[in-house]
């Protein structure tokens, strides 16, 4: 799974897998007859709240952290890796050109998009943490 996805799952939720739909033998029916199960039914979001649910965990969480502007912050949070190794892939996942090196430059580049990535997919995410 891309790292990104980790950050999405952990915010969004996993998506439950799809059940599939299993005839089922009516026990009053002629054995010939199959009744359907019930389709499952969709409790998708069409849009998450990203603030709202950021701010959940770090009410629960035991250490501060300014997860608004720290993309390290947001991945202790979320109870992901934060070493640079891992800040390194996620950058390469989303298409950051310039150096590897851990910078304040590529960490404020990665957390804004982050940012537009979750609201790209689906998340609502305030206009004071996409710039």
């Amino acid at each position: 799974m891309s790292l990104f996805g980790k950050i999405k799952d952990a915010i969004f939720g996993k998506k439950p897998a799809a059940v599939p739909v299993v005839p089922v033998q009516s026990t009053s029916a002629p054995a010939t007859q199959v009744t359907p199960a019930p389709a499952p039914v969709s409790l998708e979001i069409s849009e998450v709240d990203v603030e709202v649910i950021l701010n959940g965990f770090a009410l629960k969480s035991e250490e501060k952290l300014n997860w608004q502007t720290s993309i390290v912050d947001l991945l202790k949070l979320l109870d992901l890796d934060s070493s640079l190794v891992e800040r390194k892939e996620l950058a390469k996942e989303l298409g950051y050109t310039g150096a590897l090196d851990g910078s304040a430059e590529m960490n404020l580049w990665l957390h804004k998009r982050v940012m537009r990535e979750l609201g790209a997919n689906g998340g609502k995410v305030p206009a004071a943490l996409l710039d």
